[in-house]
């Protein structure tokens, strides 16, 4: 099959993408770098005159005056003058409703001449899109990344992305991507109740993993347990940070010489990767039910990641062991769950083992490559 993989956020598309050309396909990938991460792409759509230094003083002008930033301008552009490339493929998928992250009528204009152009068009839900925003914005009470804002409005700051996914504007995308759309897709648990109801919801399909790229080491203990914390500023409280933070301070206080603490922020992508592989422990978010692509690589290389883990998760895979700790904002909680660790090392490395398991056996890139197939052909 002819497939097009439409943006990228955390290594999915690359991932399904090594899985499908295992499996005989030939996929491409057109996206724009992701910041730091520089994701690989076949056609990138990055965009290059807006870093140019002068260009960039005034992108910056024109974003403090307006809050528009030009680079998303630059985005479209490229992707447009890559529109003859896109054109007659077997499926084409998208990595959300809006993968090519220009301005809004533009993105439209974008999306329809790829509907144009092609046999099916396909729609992941793994992120913040508008049925997911509703409706954890009407259910306070359920665990997302917008309960830290729905719990304390004053935090509106951090959130003010939101007001862009309820737009009219962006409705008008939602809604021609959902009313031609071929199916949509769900990654994980978080996703799912938000999308299970619309009439083009076809399955949950995990996140694959290439456990050929991530190598699995048995933990080994020196002199400290590490405890590894990467804090990105602008999902410090939809991540919970702010509690792992708080529980860090007494852990720090309580086990001095039992624990290493390495906290980062903002520095090259290659130190943060060399510090989080020396780690035991890794903290990544507090507010899901399931794992996204940073916990699921961790675990694969058996680190023990405090996550989304509920009982949903535990039910929908049949799990009876931990493969990873479940976080939750509460940091009476986050400290009990560390100390037990740090006091039975033991089963930190049994949670690895357990951990790099799982991913094979659920999120093995060849087996989740095989269930796109399936799908996208029987739709």
């Amino acid at each position: 099959m002819k497939i097009l993989l439409v943006g990228e956020y955390s290594r999915l598309h690359n991932s399904l993408k090594e899985g499908l050309i295992e499996l005989g396909h030939n996929p491409k990938i057109v996206s724009y770098s992701n910041g730091f991460r520089n994701y690989p792409t076949d056609y990138s759509i990055d965009y290059t005159i807006c870093r140019l230094k002068f260009v960039n003083y005034i992108r910056q002008a024109i974003y403090k005056l307006s809050k528009f930033d030009i680079a998303n301008l630059e985005h479209g552009l490229r992707f447009y003058f890559l529109l003859s490339k896109f054109k007659d493929y077997d499926v084409v998928q998208f990595i959300n409703e809006q993968p090519i992250k220009t301005t809004n009528n533009f993105e439209l204009y974008l999306i329809k001449k790829i509907f144009d152009n092609n046999k099916k068009v396909f729609i992941l839900s793994c992120g913040v899109d508008y049925l997911t925003l509703n409706y954890d914005l009407s259910n306070k009470d359920k665990k997302s990344l917008l309960q830290p804002y729905l719990q304390n409005p004053k935090l509106h700051k951090y959130y003010e992305y939101i007001h862009e996914y309820l737009s009219p504007n962006y409705k008008k995308i939602h809604d021609f991507v959902f009313k031609n759309c071929t199916g949509l897709i769900v990654t994980d648990l978080d996703y799912i109740d938000a999308n299970k109801s619309s009439p083009k919801f076809k399955k949950l399909i995990p996140y694959p993993i290439n456990c050929e790229k991530l190598t699995f080491q048995e933990q080994i203990f020196k002199n400290k347990i590490i405890i590894f914390l990467g804090i990105n500023q602008y999902s410090y409280y939809q991540k919970g940070i702010d509690y792992f933070e708080k529980a860090l301070t007494q852990i720090a206080t309580k086990y001095q010489d039992k624990v290493e603490i390495i906290r980062t922020q903002n520095i090259p992508y290659a130190e943060y990767i060399n510090l989080y592989n020396k780690s035991h422990i890794l903290l990544d978010q507090a507010f899901t039910y399931d794992q996204g692509y940073n916990a699921l690589e961790a675990m694969a290389k058996g680190k023990v990641v405090f996550t989304g883990a509920e009982t949903e998760f535990m039910e929908y895979y049949n799990l009876t062991q931990r493969v990873c700790v479940n976080a939750i904002p509460d940091v009476d909680y986050l400290v009990n769950e560390l100390s037990f660790l740090i006091e039975n090392p033991q089963e930190i490395i049994a949670i690895g083992k357990r951990a790099r398991t799982f991913i094979e056996k659920e999120h093995n890139f060849i087996k989740i490559a095989d269930e796109y197939l399936k799908t996208w052909k029987n739709n």
